[in-house]
């Protein structure tokens, strides 16, 4: 199964990707691009605007996770280990927030992530970072289902 149409199904498959109208920008081994919308039912703080940090971490895990799933070494099933988010400032209000993550390294069963989020408007500062561990199991000829009863 290519490696876009896997992880289009596992954010499509997600309650939550949808409901934060996730969108999959970019996908290529060991690398995947996200964007979410900004909305304000995702507001964290009324006064300010600001998104919510579980919002910003949702796409994180989210992208970085459909990375370890694009790994060069083919498809498989996910879940996450670890996941440390450091924010560096607030989201803009009003504004698509874009995270891309790449798959730096892999064992026989972890991956290692970086991840990074930026809004529109301020490029060079982003709104966070994030490194994870990641386990993973190849499934067979793409089939999930059957991974996951292994």
């Amino acid at each position: 199964m290519q490696i876009d149409k896997l992880a289009r199904q596992m954010i499509e498959a997600l309650p939550f990707s949808k409901a934060l109208s996730m969108r999959l920008e970019e996908i290529e081994p060991g690398r995947a691009v996200i964007s979410m919308p900004w909305d304000e039912r995702l507001i964290g703080d009324p006064r300010t605007g600001v998104i919510h940090g579980g919002a910003v971490s949702a796409l994180m895990d989210t992208t970085a996770g459909a990375t370890v799933m694009a790994r060069p070494d083919g498809p498989g099933i996910t879940a996450t280990i670890d996941l440390r988010i450091d924010y560096m400032r607030p989201a803009r209000p009003g504004q698509r927030l874009r995270c891309e993550a790449h798959c730096y390294h892999a064992t026989r069963s972890v991956a290692f992530v970086r991840a990074v989020t930026r809004d529109e408007e301020e490029r060079d500062v982003p709104v966070a970072t994030a490194t994870g561990a990641f386990t993973f199991n190849k499934t067979d000829k793409g089939n999930t289902a059957e991974a996951g009863n292994k």
